[in-house]
C-alpha cells in the first residue's frame, strides 16, 4: 500500500466536495483526510486529498477525479518538494498540580494552550502528522478527553509549479 497526497483546484460551487467524495465512495476508494479551504481567488477551492492503495489504484484515483467537471486541475503534492501541515485541538484533563506539566510538554512542541479551564485544558499543535503523533503519544499519562484534527494541507515549494485560473 502506498500513500499519496493529491491537491485540487476546484471551482468553488455548491456539492462540489459531496461529488468528489461520491466518486471516491463509488468507486471503493479510502480517504484518509481531506481538506478544502477557499483560495485567493474566490471562484476556487484548494482540496488536499490524503489516499492509499496500490500504484494501480492510485493512477485511477487521479484520472477518475480530473475527469469531474469541477475539478480545473490535480496533482501530487510529493513530500520532498511540497510543505504539509496539519492542526490538532487535544482536550486534555488537568488537575492544577498536572497543569504544569502539561503546559512544559506544550511548549517543548511550541504548541499553543488557548483555553484553560478548572479540570482541562485545549491545546493546540501545529505541524507534520509525525509531529502531532509524537506530542499525542506523549501526553499518555494524562487522560484525552476529546482530539480534533484536521486533516492535512499543502502546498508546493517554490514559485515554478504555482498554478494560475482565471
Amino acid at each position: 500500500m502506498q500513500r499519496k497526497v493529491f491537491e485540487l483546484l476546484v471551482d468553488n460551487t455548491s456539492g462540489v466536495l459531496s461529488r468528489i467524495s461520491g466518486l471516491f465512495s463509488r468507486r471503493g476508494y479510502n480517504i484518509e483526510s481531506i481538506t478544502a479551504g477557499v483560495t485567493a481567488n474566490p471562484r476556487i477551492t484548494r482540496i488536499t486529498i490524503v489516499t492509499s492503495g496500490d500504484s494501480e489504484i492510485l493512477e485511477q484515483i487521479e484520472k477518475q477525479v480530473g475527469k469531474l467537471i469541477d475539478v480545473r486541475n490535480i496533482r501530487e503534492l510529493k513530500p520532498g518538494e511540497s510543505v504539509y501541515r496539519e492542526l490538532a485541538m487535544i482536550k486534555v484533563k488537568a488537575s492544577a498540580a498536572q497543569r504544569q506539566g502539561v503546559i512544559s510538554l506544550a511548549d517543548v512542541f511550541r504548541a499553543n494552550i488557548i483555553d484553560v479551564a478548572p479540570e482541562s485544558l485545549i491545546i493546540e499543535i501545529t505541524g507534520d502528522q509525525d509531529k502531532i503523533e509524537a506530542f499525542i503519544a506523549l501526553l499518555e499519562g494524562y487522560e484525552i478527553l476529546e482530539l480534533a484534527r484536521t486533516g492535512i494541507a499543502g502546498l508546493c515549494r517554490g514559485t515554478e509549479n504555482v498554478i494560475h485560473i482565471d
